[in-house]
């Protein structure tokens, strides 16, 4: 889309990427939009951002329950 901003990239990637089905691998298909749009506006805000979801944050996903549980026991702690 010409004239979309980053801040709108930046929504857009987050409700995909909120959609990405939990047995997919995120960083593949990140990688594999990124293959079908090369060639194209390099400056793209959408592909800054693609670019960036591809860098290792050293941030894992963690499952549905099992990844709250743990978060609301380590706040509990923290009290």
């Amino acid at each position: 889309m010409e004239g979309i901003t980053a801040p709108a990239c930046r929504s857009i990637f987050l409700d995909w990427a909120l959609g990405v089905p939990d047995d997919a691998n995120a960083t593949e298909e990140i990688a594999r939009l990124l293959a079908i749009y090369a060639g194209e506006d390099e400056d793209h805000p959408m592909k800054q951002i693609l670019r960036a979801g591809l860098a290792d944050t050293g941030l894992r996903r963690r499952g549905r329950r099992s990844g709250r549980y743990r978060q609301s026991r380590q706040n509990r702690a923290r009290r």
